[in-house]
């Protein structure tokens, strides 16, 4: 049975490992026989560890605008985002011509330009908000302590309250931290009380009602609902984003080839 097109975006700070774990998914994805391509939004990037197959540098370059507008590399990224929202049907026309069963956005290292900008809401409502979800990865450092866990939960939350559409929290460059250390941040994201019992620990500044209401809030949005550690060097956790992406969209249908 032929499914719909799954867009996938990749978010998260600079460093984070999102253009890492785009390629390695999207290698394992393909060993396992399914049809699947990569969109490169970012027109900053000097270089590409794989070749996408529509590569928003075709069309802008944060080089380009700069010359052109004027400005230095933050305002040229942000014109180019702002370009790229008016240019996107050319994209939407390659993406329509090549469909895939899954399409793997590779977004800005400057994870402003995607959370903030008007031109990420463009390009998800042009390629459908129904089928596409958007994973979020925990850098690995931040992650390490209960005051950076708390600052990426923070900003997974006004990611997640700015588009409503299905999201994933992942723990990139798990294979770079210690056993203790993902299974301190697993507890972290499944028990907010666990983390705010670190959080006061590490910081002793936490003794107040305004900050125990503050973890009730990002509780009730369902911000600690999960987190996967994912390794784009060992491809752990892998199957779990495929799992995951299978039961939001599919029932937990396995479209791999028999």
């Amino acid at each position: 049975m032929e499914q719909d097109q799954v867009n996938i975006f990749f978010v998260g700070t600079a460093g984070s490992g999102k253009t890492a774990l785009t390629q390695a998914y999207y290698e394992w994805l393909k060993e396992r026989g399914l049809d699947v391509l990569i969109v490169n939004l970012d027109p900053g990037v000097e270089l590409l560890p794989y070749a996408p197959e529509i590569d928003v540098r075709e069309w802008i370059t944060t080089r380009d605008v700069m010359e052109k507008y004027g400005v230095g590399p933050n305002g040229a990224q942000i014109l180019a985002a702002d370009l790229l929202a008016v240019q996107f049907r050319e994209i939407q026309d390659l993406l329509e011509e090549q469909r895939a069963q899954y399409v793997l956005f590779d977004t800005p290292g400057q994870i402003e330009l995607f959370a903030y900008r008007q031109a990420s809401k463009v390009v998800l409502e042009a390629v459908g908000e129904q089928n596409s979800i958007i994973s979020f990865l925990f850098d690995p450092v931040l992650s390490s302590t209960p005051s950076g866990f708390v600052s990426l939960l923070m900003l997974s939350a006004s990611i997640q309250f700015r588009f409503q559409t299905p999201f994933l929290n992942l723990l990139s460059k798990s294979d770079l931290l210690g056993e203790e250390k993902v299974g301190d941040a697993l507890d972290w994201a499944s028990d907010l009380s666990t983390l705010y019992d670190a959080l006061l620990s590490e910081t002793h500044t936490m003794q107040n009602e305004a900050n125990i209401e503050f973890f009730r809030a990002l509780e009730g949005m369902g911000s600690a609902s999960g987190l996967t550690p994912v390794s784009a060097k060992t491809y752990v956790g892998l199957e779990d984003l495929y799992t995951s992406i299978q039961q939001t969209f599919f029932a937990g249908e396995d479209n791999m080839p028999d």
